[in-house]
């Protein structure tokens, strides 16, 4: 695979909490100069996001994030104020502990009324994947399937722990065909985003394969 290749399948992530609006503008510009499927940014980063990418790179934002304890409601409203910013994409935190509960039908709903609020967005749930068992990543496979997202993603980074290849697998393995997988978390080398590629992702959230192409001569 190529860089270009690799980079085109990456949504260029900066979400610490300390980030300010020159690094947003530098996360942007970074991703439209290589390429990339997105730049995501925390929400009230949105506006300035869109501006600052003029139509020269797609703007993905998170939701519920990074515990997805919020309501329903919270989450429908924070994504709504996000499409009305001018997000293109949108990575949800689903209720992990309603997960764990066995809840699954809060689970499918809270994902529903989320893609209801985004209309012609792409939907992205992120599943937590160091915090469930086997098992449950499999519910979760079957329940972001019939939840008319666009994506399974592994994690937010900001857990116990990232993708791993043996997650990617899984996915791969019980997903919907419509359902595409996203890894994110723990990515640091172009040859591991090979790696996670071959494996079944279709998109990879970091932000160290964009600093590895700056640094390349």
């Amino acid at each position: 695979m190529t860089l270009p290749f690799i980079l085109s399948h990456v949504d260029h992530t900066l979400l610490r909490p300390t980030m300010t609006a020159d690094d947003l503008r530098e996360t942007v510009e970074d991703a439209a100069k290589f390429g990339c499927a997105s730049a995501c940014i925390p929400p009230c980063f949105v506006k300035e996001a869109v501006k600052a990418a003029a139509g020269r790179v797609r703007i993905c934002t998170v939701i519920g994030f990074p515990l997805g304890y919020q309501s329903t409601e919270v989450k429908c409203f924070e994504t709504a104020q996000a499409v009305r910013d001018g997000a293109d994409e949108i990575d949800m935190v689903i209720h992990i502990g309603a997960v764990k509960a066995g809840r699954d039908d809060e689970v499918l709903e809270d994902i529903r009324r989320v893609r209801e609020a985004c209309p012609g967005r792409v939907l992205k749930v992120i599943i937590e994947t160091c915090l469930l068992t086997d098992e449950e990543k499999i519910r979760m496979c079957d329940i972001v399937g019939r939840s008319g997202a666009d994506y399974i993603k592994t994690s937010t980074g900001f857990s116990t722990g990232g993708a791993t290849l043996e997650d990617i697998r899984l996915f791969a393995a019980h997903v919907p065909t419509h359902l595409k997988i996203k890894a994110a978390g723990g990515i640091s080398s172009v040859s591991d985003a090979e790696l996670f590629l071959q494996a079944g992702a279709d998109r990879l959230g970091t932000s160290r394969l964009v600093a590895a192409a700056k640094a390349m001569p």
